[in-house]
């Protein structure tokens, strides 16, 4: 009897635990949304999320700050969110690894269906219809630098470059449509090595003048808000970034409501809009939650 005994308590043991992972809620039980580790990103992931809610009544989990483009692919992947929100030029190159299309040819809708294809071909992942908007990088400048030296494109700031010294996030230096290329299309050579950093450091660093022209987004808000000059990208360097949520294809299926809310937002911001609630979370240091209820009140959403 008393050879047997470990065996029996190790088979309650199993058992036991078997009766708690079926009581227990399964993993695909509540949707969660997830979102870089910037301000537009948790905007954008509370938007999803919110709708979502609305739709469906359910709680949704929200898994923001994620450190990049990788890490929210790694994640999507592999089913620790169901979907966030990315942008189609670096879907297209950061993630997909294709190639620049020639500055001649970077249509947005081939761009798209490009990204939509291979989501779904190598991860049975949806590229859902853009936002509304495009994010793309932005060549920023302080207002009194554009001013006196003239600037109004990066093609501008070449006979300066050499002064001046760069600020970029951390993927920014490494992507094929990220810094190498951009030095190479427009013959641009800094003074110095790039200084990199978080994302959300890049305007403080450009107003503190610790660098003088950092990588930052067409609708980030401290551009209007600070006085700062984006430059325009007159060799359409940079390819579109439209805004896209991704959803897994099976959480789809779990949770018919996520395709409900995706088209619900289809088309629903603006450029300007997005940079307005940017601006009111990082500017007026509001609540985002509270933003995104107003922006979805003022929609009918």
């Amino acid at each position: 009897m008393k050879g047997h005994a470990p065996r029996f308590l190790s088979a309650a043991l199993v058992f036991g635990l078997i009766l708690l992972a079926a009581c227990g809620p399964p993993r695909s039980s509540r949707i969660t949304i997830g979102a870089k580790n910037f301000t537009e990103q948790v905007v954008l992931g509370e938007l999803l999320a919110q709708e979502i809610e609305a739709v469906t009544g359910e709680p949704v989990v929200r898994r923001f700050y994620l450190a990049g483009s990788y890490i929210c692919q790694q994640a999507l992947v592999s089913g620790r969110i169901d979907a966030y929100v990315e942008y189609t030029g670096t879907a297209l190159t950061a993630i997909l690894k294709q190639p620049l299309p020639p500055a001649g040819e970077r249509d947005r809708r081939q761009v798209f269906d490009t990204v939509r294809r291979l989501y779904a071909q190598r991860y049975a992942v949806r590229v859902e219809p853009g936002l509304g908007f495009e994010d793309t990088f932005a060549m920023v400048v302080r207002g009194v630098d554009a001013q006196r030296m003239g600037l109004k494109t990066i093609s501008d700031a070449v006979p300066y470059a050499s002064q001046m010294r760069l600020g970029v996030g951390y993927e920014f230096e490494e992507r094929p449509d990220g810094l190498r290329g951009l030095e190479a299309a427009y013959g641009l050579r800094f003074a110095g090595l790039p200084r990199l950093m978080d994302l959300g450091l890049l305007y403080r660093a450009l107003s503190n003048g610790q660098v003088d022209m950092v990588a930052g987004n067409s609708t980030d808000g401290p551009i209007r808000a600070l006085g700062f000059v984006a430059l325009e990208d007159d060799k359409h360097y940079f390819p579109p970034y439209e805004a896209v949520p991704l959803v897994r294809e099976d959480s789809l299926r779990r949770h018919p409501g996520i395709q409900t809310a995706m088209d619900r937002l289809a088309g629903k911001l603006t450029a300007d809009e997005v940079r307005e609630m940017n601006n009111a979370v990082d500017g007026e240091h509001r609540d985002v939650a509270a933003v995104v209820r107003e922006f979805r009140r003022s929609k009918g959403l």
